[in-house]
């Protein structure tokens, strides 16, 4: 995606059980679950249009993407991609932080079918 997009992406994990640290989390879903408050889930349409209710004074708006895809657990990038990636550790929490940043045309691997 950044030889596509030509920029590089800053890609920041929280740890396992860390969630407790995301911002995100802290900003809305004390909101949602508001929204949702005594109500049953009955069906998935359901909880969508309450999480897209989900509204504050202050200009918080959700939208909501139902995703019904399996993902697969445990799945690692091969060796091969991270040997052609441009990454770059961050100096704090080097195995949580990193910058991937794009390829000239010239540094691309080529890619055999």
């Amino acid at each position: 995606m950044a030889n596509r997009i030509g920029l590089e992406i800053r890609i920041a994990h929280y740890p396992p059980y860390c969630s407790k640290h995301n911002p995100i989390e802290h900003r809305l879903f004390p909101h949602v679950t508001r929204a949702c408050e005594g109500v049953v889930f009955k069906s998935v349409p359901l909880v969508k249009e309450l999480i897209e209710r989900t509204q504050t004074k202050t200009g918080l708006r959700v939208s909501v993407d139902i995703l019904n895809k399996v993902y697969e657990t445990g799945r690692k990038a091969s060796e091969h991609l991270k040997s052609t990636l441009k990454i770059i550790a961050d100096s704090v929490l080097p195995q949580w932080n990193y910058t991937v940043s794009p390829q000239s045309d010239n540094e691309l691997p080529q890619v055999v079918f």
